[in-house]
């Protein structure tokens, strides 16, 4: 079956409707876009190979947006992270699972002061938050400050809104 504009925005709201964090799914909504395909080139393939993406999240300040392809990564991880000027499909490292674990690695959510600093006793643990929700920048900095003050543990940054069946962070 070929995509449309239809089936991409109904696979974008059927994530969204697995959460109920407003300001999350707030935030999303103003930055969708109505789906349109872009051409991107496919730099793991042969000279000028390119495949089409569906644009569907524009984040003008930072330049980037969310994409859906079926093709180059997907359809394994077919939500991808996508400069909105640039051509190319980019890397594996900025493509997902879904369209939320997507959101949450982009800039856009960077936006949102959603932060906390998770406490790691290993890089398997998934970790426990010792903060409250803060914004990025101050989020980050008191994962500097730890991370200075203690460097024998490990301190990240992350989220606790829950979302999909697994709640996915980097599939």
């Amino acid at each position: 079956m070929a995509l449309t504009s239809e089936i991409i925005k109904a696979l974008v709201e059927a994530e969204l409707l697995s959460f109920q964090d407003l300001r999350v799914e707030s935030h999303i909504r103003d930055l969708l876009v109505e789906p349109s395909v872009i051409f991107r080139d496919w730099d793991y393939g042969d000279p000028g190979q390119s495949f089409p993406c569906w644009l569907v999240l524009s984040h003008a300040p930072s330049n980037t947006g969310i994409a859906y392809c079926e093709f180059g990564f997907g359809p394994r991880t077919p939500w991808g992270l996508v400069f909105l000027s640039g051509g190319s499909i980019g890397m594996d490292s900025a493509w997902f699972g879904s369209f939320m674990a997507s959101y949450f690695e982009s800039m856009a959510a960077s936006e949102l002061p959603i932060w906390r600093v998770f406490k790691r006793d290993s890089a398997l643990d998934p970790g426990v938050a010792i903060t409250a929700e803060g914004d990025w920048d101050s989020t980050w900095n008191e994962i500097s400050r730890l991370r200075a003050a203690d460097p024998c543990l490990n301190y990240d940054c992350w989220h606790d809104i829950q979302y999909g069946p697994s709640n996915p962070t980097t599939d």
